[in-house]
């Protein structure tokens, strides 16, 4: 079987390995698509060579079962989840894998074929398209939804997406099918075009002037309701708490290392509150699938695909920025990339 491998640098090569055995509680899983996304940027742009990949959002079809496994069958179409739970302590009864204590993370899911916990398995129906499944069970849509659930309040009415990456662009998407304002801020002239695209009521290119006094002149001098920090940096954070209104919220989902922050600037004088959004409870799935029955535009996310022989042009656009979500296609690889 093939597989991506991060080769260092920015490229990526295919290669061959082992076909892939499941152990106990695991099944192999043929790919049918699988999903980039921004958090494999580090190791992609690394200077090192790795084993493998970091790709963690795949959809497929079972066909091979690990010792144990009896919630699954050959030729059971599913999306797996990259975190899986241990399945005997409170929070996994609950399906809220990533509160488990003994959580695994999956990867390598770029490739012909990946290995995956049962359990860490959504069954998917045969009408639903790959492409949904992929973003649904994976983090595409699950954090934006997630997210969604942290923003439950009915005072909530604006709300400032800072970077528009594919959690971003989600987070946009999201929040307008809620039928709230969205107010989007980048730097990258394709992903703003993007987000007016999937519902936002305008964006800010941060290029041109300070966002944050931007986004207070578009509400009146108050302040957006609350804010998503999906870049990942330490400027838009601060700008997150600097945009918000009095008692308005900020949500993390940009993974980041230490920032300094004022517990009396930016909390205590304002009744700022601030919390963390990470991937999405697995029960959370059946909430996401019921969305886009209704409606939600979940497919439009989608903005490249490629044939997994086309991996490494795949990774160069989603690295430039001019893309949405990308997925890699396991079918026809002499298919030209499309943008939808």
């Amino acid at each position: 079987m093939r597989i991506v491998r991060n080769t260092g640098k920015e490229t990526v090569s295919l290669v061959e390995v082992p076909d892939c055995r499941p152990g106990p509680g695991e099944v192999v899983v043929q790919t049918a698509v699988s999903a980039l996304c921004g958090s494999e940027l580090h190791a992609y742009r690394a200077g090192t060579e790795s084993s493998g990949n970091n790709g963690h959002e795949a959809a497929g079809t079972v066909i091979e079962l690990g010792a144990g496994v009896e919630s699954l069958r050959v030729g059971d179409r599913i999306g797996a989840s990259a975190i899986a739970g241990c399945g005997r302590c409170p929070y996994c009864a609950r399906g809220i894998f990533t509160w488990c204590d003994a959580w695994k993370y999956y990867a390598n899911m770029h490739g012909e074929r990946f290995v995956i916990a049962a359990n860490a398995c959504h069954r998917i129906e045969p009408d639903l398209p790959w492409d949904v499944a992929v973003l649904i069970a994976g983090d595409g849509l699950g954090v934006p939804y997630h997210t969604s659930k942290k923003l439950d309040r009915p005072g909530i009415r604006t709300v400032a997406v800072f970077g528009l990456g594919p959690i971003g662009l989600g987070n946009v998407l999201v929040q307008a099918h809620f039928g709230r304002r969205v107010l989007g801020v980048d730097v990258r002239p394709w992903r703003l075009d993007k987000a007016l695209e999937l519902g936002a009521d305008a964006v800010l290119d941060a290029r041109e002037g300070d966002p944050v006094e931007r986004l207070r002149e578009m509400t009146g001098g108050r302040g957006v309701d609350a804010a998503i920090e999906a870049a990942g940096r330490p400027e838009t954070a601060h700008q997150c708490f600097a945009a918000v209104c009095k008692g308005g919220g900020v949500v993390f989902n940009g993974e980041q290392g230490g920032l300094e922050l004022s517990p009396s600037d930016d909390f205590i004088r304002r009744d700022v509150w601030a919390v963390g959004s990470w991937f999405y409870h697995f029960h959370e799935f059946s909430e996401m699938l019921r969305l886009y029955r209704a409606g939600l535009r979940v497919q439009e996310l989608v903005s490249h695909r490629f044939p997994f022989a086309q991996a490494a042009a795949a990774f160069r656009e989603f690295a430039a920025g001019r893309t949405a979500k990308a997925i890699l296609e396991y079918g026809d690889e002499t298919a030209c990339c499309a943008v939808s």
